[in-house]
């Protein structure tokens, strides 16, 4: 009988993770938002905690962590409601839809953003930005200025997050994740064009009314030719590739990213 081999992953401690991340590029006084899937670092002592710690502490007093926190469970028009309603029938999708919480920014869990931005949005500190369905979460100085203004009926354009962080000359990490995670090339989508294609939304909201659902039209938003675009950026030299733990890691200026993917979109999709 052949004994079964057994294979140890070695426990990645804080120590480890800071030499990576600092081997990245990842320094005091940043301004870095993170994409991030725990489960691609390899068995991470402490969990999301120790990432964030490390990630905090390396940035310093001056430095300013950020996150997606969207909520897509609170909107009927988004990818996660369709998934979570099919095949029900009329009586049970309209059960499921006056059971769906009113977006709460101090409360509501994000949706599928990962571990470690759940534990960022949880930091005592942290601020959220208001959007019932694409917010970020921050905890730094720059935290207020990142996070506040996020207009109803602009998701990811130039009234959200993700224009304050182009001003504020932040990085992007992707940590474990790939291009189709880049949040940040959606503000390129606001700007490759004077009349990007436009849809309806709708989410739950509580105005101080109680639960409610709002509507609004904004931008199209596309990730379906992300990975494509990310392919062709990873050329430019704007980015910098490493590991962190067991995960492929990028770090790159977050204006650089955006500023190649309008003239990438105006090419690709405004043919």
């Amino acid at each position: 009988m052949t004994a079964q081999m057994v294979i140890s992953h070695p426990m990645i401690d804080n120590a480890r993770l800071a030499r990576d991340l600092a081997a990245l590029g990842i320094g005091p006084g940043q301004v870095v938002l993170v994409h991030s899937a725990l489960s691609r670092i390899g068995h991470v002592e402490g969990g999301p905690d120790t990432v964030v710690a490390v990630l905090r502490e390396l940035l310093g007093d001056d430095g300013t962590l950020a996150v997606p926190s969207g909520t897509s469970a609170n909107s009927d028009t988004s990818p996660h409601y369709r998934s979570a309603t099919a095949g029900m029938s009329p009586e049970e999708i309209a059960r499921y839809r006056s059971a769906m919480p009113a977006y709460d920014p101090r409360a509501t869990p994000s949706t599928s953003m990962g571990r470690i931005a759940e534990c960022v949005r949880t930091l005592p500190g942290a601020l959220r930005s208001a959007h019932p369905q694409t917010s970020f979460a921050a905890v730094g100085p720059r935290a207020a200025e990142i996070t506040g203004g996020h207009a109803r009926d602009c998701l990811l354009g130039e009234r959200s997050p993700l224009a304050r962080l182009y001003d504020a000359g932040a990085l992007v990490l992707l940590l474990g994740v790939g291009y189709d995670k880049c949040t940040t090339f959606h503000l390129a989508e606001y700007r490759y064009t004077s009349d990007p294609p436009r849809r309806g939304y709708r989410a739950v909201v509580d105005d101080g009314r109680g639960p409610e659902w709002c509507e609004f039209v904004d931008v199209d938003v596309d990730v379906s030719d992300f990975e494509a675009l990310g392919a062709d950026f990873d050329k430019t030299g704007a980015v910098r590739r490493g590991r962190v733990g067991a995960a492929e890691a990028r770090l790159f200026p977050l204006i650089a990213a955006v500023d190649y993917a309008v003239d990438w979109f105006a090419a690709y999709r405004g043919s």
